[in-house]
């Protein structure tokens, strides 16, 4: 077992050696779900194992991770696709990341920590909100606890007691170590069966996306072929075929 801390999840996400395969589904997480995350990592509570594949070729088709556009990998260095956590990895590098832009998403929403809430093992601590809603100083902007900059900006007009709570946060999230199972094996075949299984066990997937999976190589790529064969039909009114 190995550990990934949130600063090198930030770090090697935005050097591109965190990349996600093209047979696995988009980023679909609210931004609530996402404050919850943000609270059971500051708690402590368990939030799951995060499982990679790691090879040394990068595939030719590939996902964004959520609405960020992936740099190109480094040439030395191995890739690490994400069979498992790719809601928790995009939810963690969009909440604190500032080296990327965001693609156009009407979906997410900047987490803040709520300085003025009890603690509580129930409620959460952390809340998404619009900036235009994060106005004046209860709401803290935890994209800025990794930036230094950021942090000074962000803290310096704070009274004593806020910025001490506040330093409690980013000690939390500095700390955290995540649990990351790694499959190291070449064969495609083997990757996609693992994928499957794994996803069996969470949400179920949609039978487009098991079928992607399994059938799954560089050469082809099932979802990449029903967008092309939608895009034909779409003109004679079957431009559902192959969506969800």
């Amino acid at each position: 077992m190995e550990y990934i801390s949130i600063p090198d999840i930030l770090d090697q996400v935005a050097k591109g050696q965190i990349r996600v395969p093209a047979f696995q589904r988009g980023y679909v997480w609210e931004p609530d779900r996402v404050a919850y995350l943000m609270d059971s990592i500051y708690k402590r509570y368990p939030f799951g194992t995060l499982l990679f594949w790691r090879t040394k070729e990068k595939l030719s088709v590939e996902r964004d991770l959520g609405p960020f556009k992936l740099p190109e990998p480094r040439e030395d260095y191995p890739v690490d696709y994400v069979l498992d956590g790719q809601q928790r990895i995009t939810s963690i590098f969009g909440t604190f990341q500032t080296s990327l832009p965001i693609e156009s998403s009407p979906t997410w929403t900047d987490i803040y920590f709520d300085t003025e809430a009890e603690d509580s093992a129930q409620d959460t601590l952390f809340v998404a909100l619009a900036p235009s809603d994060a106005i004046g100083a209860r709401y803290f902007p935890i994209r800025t606890l990794f930036d230094p900059g950021a942090f000074r900006r962000a803290t310096s007009q704070l009274p004593e007691e806020k910025v001490n709570r506040i330093d409690l946060v980013y000690t939390a999230f500095q700390q955290t170590q995540i649990p990351v199972q790694v499959s190291k094996t070449e064969d495609k075949a083997t990757v996609a069966i693992i994928f499957e299984r794994v996803n069996r066990q969470g949400v179920e997937l949609d039978t487009l996306q098991l079928l992607s999976a399994w059938t799954w190589s560089e050469d082809f790529q099932l979802q990449e072929a029903f967008k092309d064969l939608t895009e034909e039909l779409a003109p004679f009114g079957f431009e559902g075929v192959g969506g969800g």
